[in-house]
């Protein structure tokens, strides 16, 4: 059973920068893509960044792109989402997915495991 458990949440100022950490457990990490996304309560949930198996290839949201970095190691079957310039509007949960093993996408729905997720609070 494939286990993803995030970490590195909080309260910021807005300016300001978090990183965030899902460690992966119980599957084969490295031959999967990865991704992160965010919700907000009453809201869908959104894409917010994917990377590629072998980190070959990365995809943001828009209202991201230049601000987070996701980036992952596999020796320590952990993604990361680097986030700087942090905005009030990034204020959500955080959630990291497993994706499939080719590919890239902002869909979910190709998503097949899902972690609890970990709160970004950006104050102004």
């Amino acid at each position: 059973q494939v286990q993803l458990v995030e970490s590195g949440g909080g309260l910021v100022q807005a300016g300001g920068s978090l990183r965030l950490s899902c460690a992966a457990s119980g599957g084969t990490f490295s031959t999967y893509s990865m991704g992160w996304f965010r919700q907000v309560p009453g809201k869908e949930r959104e894409f917010v960044a994917a990377i590629t198996r072998s980190s070959g290839s990365t995809r943001y949201a828009d209202s991201v792109k230049g601000r987070f970095t996701i980036s992952r190691e596999d020796a320590k079957n952990t993604v990361y989402l680097q986030m700087n310039s942090l905005k009030p509007e990034d204020t959500a949960v955080y959630i990291c997915a497993r994706g499939p093993r080719f590919g890239i996408f902002a869909d979910s729905s190709v998503y097949d495991y899902w972690g609890q997720g970990t709160q970004v609070t950006v104050s102004s």
